[in-house]
């Protein structure tokens, strides 16, 4: 009977504020998917850090006929300084901190230029004699890549030692900084969509106030009294918050597996499960939470004026 009661009190509230409660819906439903996709963002990131920080190589370039460095002021590298620096790299002092090396030759360097940028005209005008030979150094643990930089730097015939992580970090502060605005415009949608939410019962609760007063009267509890207004609130931020999980796993499903996936076979990219659907389940605990703790705030406030 209680419960009975209750429930249609919620919905005598909907009906009544249909306009206010569809807009609780949708910019709970906006401010929630910026959420979701900030946090697959972070999932991604996180994701392409694990996957190529410990694939980042140290790169070992020598000096060419060309090379503009101070370092290569004596010209093209020669076979003795190509094995001293062979010779340090497989010698007690660095081999700890070394998984593998291996040497690349100015023709197998241009291969592989030539199949990086195949559709590049620049190809037709780079000779294998303009590229770096070079050692591809995996480090065993690439936070010590410092050890063989401060070593190998300075060695004569070596025109620079490079750590790849250094292009990685440039990237991964792009994608940081997508990931901080989608937080920004999420945080201010949800203080909107609170806001909203605490209106939208304040006036449901200003035109029910002839009902509010007779329920008083008559002896209510506090609790039976705001049980409807929460109830409403919970509801339009349950449905914003499914809403916004719905477009996180559309985004997973379709968007990054169904087309980004198959066009960057390299790259690890988000999934479904369980990126997408641990995304959806914050969102709407994130979503029924707000919007509760705003209506029981709000209808409170309003009962003790």
């Amino acid at each position: 009977m209680m419960f009975g009661f209750i429930m249609g009190e919620m919905w005598q509230g909907l009906r009544r504020n249909t306009s206010m409660v569809i807009s609780v819906i949708l910019v709970t439903f906006v401010s929630l998917t910026f959420v979701g996709t900030a946090l697959l963002l972070q999932m991604q990131i996180q994701s392409m850090k694990t996957y190529w920080y410990d694939r980042a190589q140290v790169a070992v370039d020598f000096c060419t006929d060309i090379s503009t460095s101070p370092d290569c002021a004596a010209g093209l590298a020669t076979e003795d300084q190509k094995e001293a620096v062979e010779a340090e790299l497989s010698g007690p002092a660095l081999s700890p901190y070394i998984d593998n090396y291996e040497f690349e030759s100015q023709d197998q360097a241009y291969e592989r230029f030539v199949e990086q940028f195949e559709d590049d005209p620049m190809v037709s005008f780079v000779k294998p004699e303009q590229l770096n030979e070079a050692f591809w150094v995996k480090l065993a643990n690439p936070e010590d890549s410092d050890i063989v930089i401060q070593t190998i730097s300075g060695m004569p015939g070596v025109e620079s030692v490079t750590d790849q992580r250094q292009f990685l970090d440039s990237i991964f502060a792009v994608l940081n900084g997508g990931s901080i605005v989608a937080f920004a415009v999420a945080i201010v949608m949800l203080v909107a969509a609170v806001l909203l939410v605490a209106t939208t019962i304040r006036l449901s609760a200003f035109s029910r106030r002839r009902e509010l007063r007779i329920m008083r009267l008559v002896g209510a509890s506090n609790g039976f009294i705001q049980a409807p207004f929460v109830l409403e609130g919970l509801l339009a931020g349950l449905i914003g918050s499914v809403l916004a999980s719905g477009a996180v796993v559309g985004a997973a499903h379709w968007f990054v597996q169904g087309y980004l996936a198959p066009r960057m076979p390299g790259i690890q990219l988000v999934s479904v499960w369980p990126d997408a659907l641990l995304a959806s389940g914050v969102l709407i605990v994130l979503g029924v939470l707000l919007a509760g703790l705003s209506s029981s705030v709000s209808i409170r406030r309003y009962l003790r004026v």
